[in-house]
Formats: C-alpha cells, structure tokens, sequence
C-alpha cells in the first residue's frame, strides 16, 4: 500500500474562537466546522440543520406535476403499473419504496428489476415488449430510464406511458416520455440536485400524498438507506433524511429491515450512517451481485415475519458467498500482479481472466485501487469470448476520460470520471492493456498517484476528553461532502503495539505529554509497521469513546502512522554515516561499530526479506524496512545497518536493491548452494574501522 500524503488543515484560531464562543460548540468541534469554511454562527446552523421544514416542496421538480397526473389516472383506471427498478441498494430501496405506497392506494402495481448478471444495467427492449404483453400500461422507472431514449421510444410505441424518476446525469435530448423527473436536469430550479434515486421516487410519493412529514415518518429508513449507500452528498435535504432514517431504523416498522438487523447483529445497538455502508448496505448489493436482487426485494416488500426472516438470513448468505467469489478473484489477480505489476513504472493495472464473477469484479477493482493507489481495469471474460469489465480510478484520473480515448475498441462502455463499465471482445483486450497505459503515462504522473489524507485539524492531548469527543455528534450524521473528522497529533511516543486478530490489526498505547491513548489501527499487522515500540510518531486519527464492561474511555482509530520528523533525523545521522563509508571516508570505531551488523544481524534481516518478498520483490517504505526487521528480530537494527546488510547480499549476487518514489525495492536473485558473504568488502571495511 502506497504511503498517504497528509493534508493537514489550518484553520483560523480567532475565528474557532469566536465559532465557539457564540455558538456553544466545543473547540474541537468548532475547529472541524472551520477547517471545513464554515466559520459564521449562521453557517454552521444551516449546515448542520437536520430540521425536518428544510424539506423543500416536491413540486419544484420539473414534470413533478405530470407525474403525479399520470399516475393518479392510471390508479383511477385500475391499470397496471410496474416500477422498473435497478439492482443496487438505491435501486432496490426506491422499487420498494414506490411499489409500497402505490399500493397501499389501491394501485395495481408490480415491479421489475434487471439481472446484473443477464439483463446489465437499465432498460432493455425485450423487457419493454415482455411488461407490456404482460399487461403493463405505466411504467415507472426509478434510478433509471435518463438516457433510455431508444428503450422508451419502444414502450410507446407499444402503448405503454412512462413516467421517469431519475438522479443521474442527462443527455441533451430527454427521453420522449410523459413525465421526466430528475434532479440533474439542466431546466430545474429545484434548490437542491443531489438528492439519490430512492430520494427522487420519495419525492414524488410526497406529491401524490401531498404531505411530505408523513411520508417521512414512514419512509425515512428505506430512503436513508439507499441514500448513504449510493455514496450521495450528507448534505442540505439528505442531511435531514438521513439524520431522520437513522431514527427511523433503530424503531423501524419495515419487517424486513427489522430482520436483517438482527441477522446482521445490529438490532439494539447504535445505529450510524456507518452502520449502513458497512453492515446492511453490503448484504443488499450481494443480492444484485450475485443475480438475485428479487430477494431484496422481496424482503422490504413482505408483511411475513417468517419470510422476513429467512430473507435475511439468505441475503446474508449471499453476501457471504459474495465474499468468497471476492477474495478467489482478488487471490488470483494479487499473484499475477506480484509477477506482472512494477510499482515504479506502472500507472494504470488492466487486467482478464476467465469466469470471473461480473458482480463483483467492481469491488475488486476498488480494493486493488486502495491498495496499489492507480486506477484498475478487470475484465471478466465469458466462453463465448465477451469480456465484460469494471474499473475504479483515484482523483487525480479521469477513468471514463481514457476509456473514450479507446472507445472503437468497445461494444459499449459508460461510466464516470472515478468508476466505468465496458464490454470488449477477448481478442481486443491486449490491445486495449497497451493504449490505456500509454494514455497514463501522458495523463498522470506517480506523484499524483500518491493517495492524499484530508486532515481537518492538529489537537493538543488536552482536548481529547470524553465531553469534547462526545460534542462531535452534533456532526453527525457522516458521509460523503461531510466525512468524519480526521485530527492528527504529532510527536507521540508508541510505548506498546499489541497484534490482534492474527496480527490482521493492532492496537498501539501511545504516549503525548505524559498522557496514554489507546489507538486501534484495523487492517494492517504488526509485521506491516513502519515502527516499533520506542519510536516517535505523527498520528492521523478518528476519535470515539469505546465501551467496555462497563467502563468508557478515549479511543483513537488510526487513519494513518509516519515517523516524526525527529525519528527521521535520526535516521538522517546514520545515514550520513553510511553515505561516508559508501565514499571511502574516515568513520571512528564507534561510527563503524553503529553501522556494522554481525551474523544475527545478517540473518534477521535475510530471513525478513525472503519471508515477506512476494515472487521475488519486497517494496517498502523507505524508511519501514529497518524498523520492521527490528521489531520481528528484537534486534538493535538501524537503517544504516539495514543497508549495510543489503550492500552485502548485493555483493554476493543473492539481491539488488534501489529506491525510487520514496519507495525501497528489493529484487531476489537466483541462487543455488549456499551463500558466502565472507568476500563482502563492505563487511571488511567496516570490520577494520570498528576495531
């Protein structure tokens, strides 16, 4: 995993000052809402406001009062309607969320939702002709139907109306249908165009009842729900609708929500925005995943509490097997990029294989992307010799960009600057392989490959109380454009690390003006830190009160460690010395002596390497490795020791090693027999100088 660059905020003291003083906020939280521009008493009132008459009126969505017409004479009729949905969370939450309010008004109202795996995304031709024989007269579509145009055009001409409810991104021709509705359209005056695709279906719930409080009450978990998990802006109307569904969800009256809380081990705990993005959202996207979105459905849909329940529990089980489909793709494409993948030249990762699961490539490609820090393309290809792929990208790379540049290799592709689908034929992909990277290279450079870490603010030790954590709620609820606070403390001395969990976590006891913090750092091991007990570190941290056996206390939940600059300094000392050996200078017996390893030493650090290379490559930190080998060994390893070790595998053929991009790599050479390290001239140089 690349190293972050941390982007520490300043913000202004005599304004968080102020910012306190007159609104009652803490300090703390003060500094967060400055550090974010928002430093007036009547910004952070409007920014944080979660008051439910800050909903504004439906009507101000263009075609909102066709759509409401169009709907009530066809409720009127008594035909039937069927809402067309999409396989996601906001999908599915919007198809169940409009299917239950239309019929609870007497609506003879079906739904259908696409197959990831067999019908793709959106609206298709044979499922306009398969609804309309089946005797459909109005389609609604949710999350969907924008750029439809052609698909639409086919309803018509069937005899179906369409009525569009929609969030993404328009076209400049608008479908031809009797109502379209969505937020992104260039002639809307609505105040407000970040609203999801479930909070656009609400909206037009609000019209029909004409009471947008009670529909709240009654929806507001559903809504919330695909609204955190479609990643939208926590602001303006979604702060109140997910500040209201999260209060909604821990009472919530949906049975099959009730039920997949417990399944997941939620109900009667502390519900968060969180709690959504990791807990239930997962579980819901496994079902489309997998193929089986009808069963999420279902489960929101159903009054029976013995479905509800074994709806969860199979929701449950498909998020486990969505797992395993997961982690065998993300095994087999982490073994061909240890051989295939070079971290100092490559800027893009493209990759096929066969039978590859098409549901979950994409959050295969996402975890590569965090862990490689560059965009990634996976292509699964199928026995026909289609390949159907995903791609995620970082900031800095405008994915859907570099796909247009390859555009006459597709059957088809779409997407946005950070995520984008494709289909391509095998014979094509290698080709597509050698244009992407060649547009990387002229698009982006490794220094904007490095992923970047938004700090809001320094602390001092003497904030972190319970009282002031605690004030930092008023945030809440967190989500994209309004993330959960990041601080950093510098200069804190690491007295403990305590693996966990396998060594998949730690948690460290650090050490700040005399005053023990207990941090837990989840998804990295002991064995995979830049640091041992003893060192002095910069901390970039979320702050919580962590209960246990009834006792609370102050908890860091570490973002990411570096070494403080004193650490590296000293580190500058040692180097310098190891700098004048490499130029045949003068070293007195102690400098000597600092610097050269005996055989444990040696050892220690050839059993590291070989143990931690993978296919022959170990690429760490520059300034990592020493520390690492230090803490494994217990042994007293400085990085000009490190380095004098390496020198010495060097000269005996068994390694090289070079430094690029703030990045050590080490490249293990063959070798047969054992090795004899008693030739080394840097060992008898140093040998001689110490005496």
């Amino acid at each position: 995993m690349r190293a972050k660059r941390w982007v520490i905020a300043s913000p202004d003291t005599e304004r968080v000052r102020v910012l306190s003083r007159e609104t009652g906020y803490t300090p703390l939280t003060a500094a967060v809402l400055s550090a974010r521009g928002i430093d007036t008493p009547q910004a952070a009132a409007d920014y944080l406001s979660c008051d439910v008459c800050g909903l504004h009126d439906p009507f101000g969505l263009t075609d909102m009062d066709k759509a409401v017409e169009v709907v009530r004479e066809v409720i009127d009729r008594g035909e039937k309607m069927v809402v067309y949905g999409d396989y996601d969370v906001d999908g599915i939450t919007a198809t169940c969320t409009l299917v239950d309010y239309l019929r609870s008004k007497g609506a003879k109202c079906e739904y259908y939702i696409p197959n990831r795996l067999t019908d793709g995304y959106g609206l298709t031709r044979p499922a306009m002709e398969q609804l309309y024989e089946q005797g459909t007269r109005l389609l609604i579509t949710v999350d969907s139907g924008i750029t439809a145009n052609e698909e639409i055009a086919v309803a018509r001409e069937l005899g179906m109306q369409v009525v569009i409810t929609d969030h993404h991104e328009c076209h400049e021709n608008l479908p031809d249908a009797q109502a379209v509705v969505d937020c992104k359209r260039t002639d809307d005056t609505y105040p407000f165009s970040s609203l999801a695709g479930v909070g656009v279906a609400f909206k037009l719930i609000c019209a029909l009842e004409g009471d947008t409080l009670s529909m709240l009450d009654r929806y507001a978990d559903l809504v919330a729900l695909g609204t955190v998990a479609d990643v939208m802006p926590i602001v303006g109307e979604n702060r109140i609708i997910v500040a209201e569904g999260l209060k909604k969800l821990s009472v919530t009256a949906n049975i099959g929500l009730e039920m997949l809380l417990r399944e997941a081990g939620m109900k009667n705990r502390r519900l968060t925005s969180s709690t959504i993005s990791y807990v239930l959202a997962p579980r819901i996207n496994a079902a489309g995943r997998m193929g089986k979105a009808e069963l999420a459905a279902e489960l929101f849909l159903t009054k029976d509490p013995v479905r509800a329940q074994a709806l969860a529990a199979e929701l449950c089980e498909q998020n486990k097997l969505r797992q395993n489909e997961e982690n065998k793709i993300l095994e087999q494409t982490l073994t061909r990029l240890r051989r295939e993948y070079n971290p100092l030249e490559d800027k893009i990762i493209v990759l096929a294989g066969e039978g590859w699961h098409q549901g979950v490539i994409g959050i295969v490609c996402s975890r590569l992307c965090d862990r490689y820090g560059c965009p990634v393309v996976l292509i699964s290809v199928d026995e026909d010799g289609v390949g159907k792929g995903s791609g995620r990208s970082i900031g800095s790379f405008n994915l859907f960009e570099a796909l247009t540049s390859c555009e006459d290799l597709f059957e088809r592709y779409g997407g946005h600057a950070l995520a984008a689908g494709l289909t391509v034929q095998a014979d094509r992909i290698e080709e597509l392989r050698t244009r992407l990277r060649k547009y990387a290279e002229t698009h982006v450079t490794m220094a904007e490959l490095v992923p970047q870490l938004h700090i809001d603010c320094m602390v001092q030790s003497e904030w972190l109380t319970q009282e002031n954590i605690e004030s930092l709620s008023v945030l809440e609820p967190y989500g994209m454009k309004n993330a959960e606070p990041v601080f950093c403390m510098k200069n804190m001395t690491v007295e403990e690390i305590t693996p966990l969990s396998s060594d998949r976590h730690v948690r460290l006891s650090l050490i700040k003006d005399g005053k023990r913090f207990s941090a837990i750092w989840f998804g990295i091991g002991a064995g995979g830190l830049g640091f041992v007990e003893g060192n002095t570190v910069d901390a970039a941290f979320h702050l919580e009160i962590n209960e246990f056996r009834g006792r609370r206390s102050v908890q860091l939940t570490i973002c990411d460690v570096q070494l403080s600059d004193c650490e590296h300094l000293a580190d500058q000392k040692i180097l310098n010395l190891y700098n004048t050996l490499m130029q045949d200078g003068p070293l007195t017996a102690r400098e000597a002596r600092l610097l050269l390893p005996d055989r444990k030493d040696l050892v220690a650090v050839w059993r590291h390497v070989t143990c931690r290379a993978e296919d022959g490559r170990l690429s760490v930190p520059d300034g990592a490795l020493s520390r690492r080998v230090a803490w494994e060994s217990r042994r007293d390893i400085n990085i000009g020791k490190l380095f004098v070790c390496l020198d010495v595998f060097q000269e005996s053929g068994l390694i090289s090693y070079h430094f690029k991009e703030g990045m050590l790599n080490i490249l293990l050479k063959p070798y047969e027999g054992k090795a004899d390290i008693s030739g080394s001239v840097v060992l008898a140089t140093l040998q001689s100088m110490a005496g």
